[in-house]
């Protein structure tokens, strides 16, 4: 009789229980993978103990119970403290509805002050400084920066020690993850930091890193192992390059605005002197020279030829390829490359007869995202929620009035992050309806 007086009861809260957790089960994205597990254990096993408290409990209790002699107990202190509570609320329900009410709409006004994040930052002692030079700069700059950076970091509170690696080597990142081209111009610094526990966070020793490395001129740096919860990627694209190009100049300014932020890179400002080859497609054709035939002449005087193509020198237990190519200040001098022969149908040609030389400057890297180029900001948090600077970032002026074709895309912890408050969104509605039916099925009404 007890289990039936309760019966009702117990099928509505594990039900409703289940319509709460088994939405959580089907999210979608990345975080819907983390969740699909979660959401089918809790359900299988709020659903397991509604057939302990129906089945099992009331067998055990009906042979090990004893019968209560002596009377009628008194109930606890607390449960008469509850029934009271009970009983004023029963006796004034329009205030009780009042209270309910401006509680719920207060818990919902406090969801804006709460800071939003996906990851939170690592505490490890171990952090990475990357310094990157103009392009076109050469190996001994780059050994020079380096140093000079290294000087300045050991002389920051809790750095052990300091590990450089030149030419876009990342000493203690992720094995698996991507690497660019490793470029004489770029350095990695390895720094290990003291003991979790003789030290204070890792971010606070980051902040003074970057204020060390301020005075360091014409480099561009990085703090920070590029982790979950350390850096913000904010993504322009658009079709019209020169549009494009307007609009990250413009970003990148309102960017550095936002108090507390660390470095801010951009892949715009990325301009590296190159040689421009620009033939005269007539004269060529008149001499039987082809675009080809220029393009291979000036990497083979420049680069060398691939390396099936070259020569070996034998040796007793090896082969050492033989490059053979023009010394260094020679491939930036254009008299000479005009010089350079070019094989045509009808005899050598010298380059400047079928081509025009000057030297211009170019993007270093285009990127491209959905088929578009792209400028890509990289923002180290610097300690900062990732949410708040996400909402800040969409606040700026030059983000609000960007030009027509030119559109903002949040990839990396800030996508994901989306994604996953849209998902918990999309759940917890599908959990309040099903809740709502488990119920109408209950009470048999819509209305009780």
């Amino acid at each position: 009789e007890a289990a039936d007086e309760i019966g009702l009861a117990v099928i509505a809260t594990t039900f409703t229980l289940i319509a709460v957790f088994l939405p959580t089960a089907f999210m979608s994205g990345v975080a819907g993978k983390f969740f699909k597990q979660f959401g089918w254990t809790a359900s299988l096993a709020v659903f397991a103990s509604l057939v302990v408290a129906r089945v099992l409990t009331p067998m055990m209790a009906a042979y090990m119970l004893k019968p209560i002699v002596g009377g009628e107990q008194k109930d606890a202190r607390w449960m008469r403290i509850y029934m009271r509570c009970v009983n004023w609320s029963m006796r004034h329900r329009v205030a009780t509805m009042v209270m309910s009410t401006l509680f719920f709409f207060g818990s919902i006004a406090l969801i804006p002050l709460l800071p939003t994040g996906f990851i939170p930052p690592d505490d490890n002692s171990q952090t990475q400084v990357y310094l990157e030079l103009p392009p076109g700069s050469t190996l001994e700059q780059t050994r020079t920066a380096a140093e000079q950076a290294r000087q300045m970091l050991v002389k920051v509170d809790h750095v052990k020690s300091v590990y450089t690696t030149i030419g876009g080597g990342s000493a203690g990142t992720d094995p698996f993850a991507p690497s660019g081209a490793a470029e004489a111009r770029k350095a990695t610094l390895t720094i290990l930091l003291a003991d979790r526990g003789d030290r204070p966070r890792k971010q606070g020793i980051e902040n003074k890193i970057r204020a060390a490395l301020e005075p360091l001129p014409g480099v561009r740096s990085k703090v920070g192992l590029g982790g979950s919860g350390e850096k913000y990627i904010l993504v322009l694209t658009g079709t019209d390059p020169q549009a494009l190009q307007t609009a990250a100049l413009a970003v990148e300014k309102d960017l550095r605005t936002i108090p507390g932020l660390g470095s801010v890179a951009s892949t715009a400002s990325l301009i590296r002197p190159e040689i421009a080859v620009r033939p005269d497609f007539a004269r060529a054709a008149d001499l039987g020279v082809t675009s080809a035939a220029i393009g291979e002449t000036l990497r083979i005087a420049t680069a060398g030829d691939y390396d099936i193509s070259l020569p070996k020198l034998n040796l007793s237990q090896r082969q050492v390829p033989i490059v053979v190519k023009l010394q260094e200040d020679a491939r930036k001098d254009l008299s000479v490359l005009e010089r350079l022969a070019v094989p045509g149908t009808r005899g050598p040609v010298m380059l400047g007869q079928v081509a025009t030389l000057e030297m211009t400057g170019g993007p270093a890297v285009i990127d491209r995202y959905d088929r578009s180029r792209n400028v890509n900001f990289e923002i180290e948090l610097s300690g900062l929620p990732l949410g708040d600077v996400a909402a800040a970032v969409q606040l700026l002026p030059a983000v609000r009035n960007l030009p027509a074709g030119v559109k903002v895309i949040e990839i990396g912890d800030a996508e994901v992050m989306g994604e996953l408050f849209a998902s918990f969104g999309l759940a917890m509605l599908t959990g309040v309806l099903c809740i709502y039916i488990v119920l109408v099925l209950l009470f048999k009404d819509f209305l009780h």
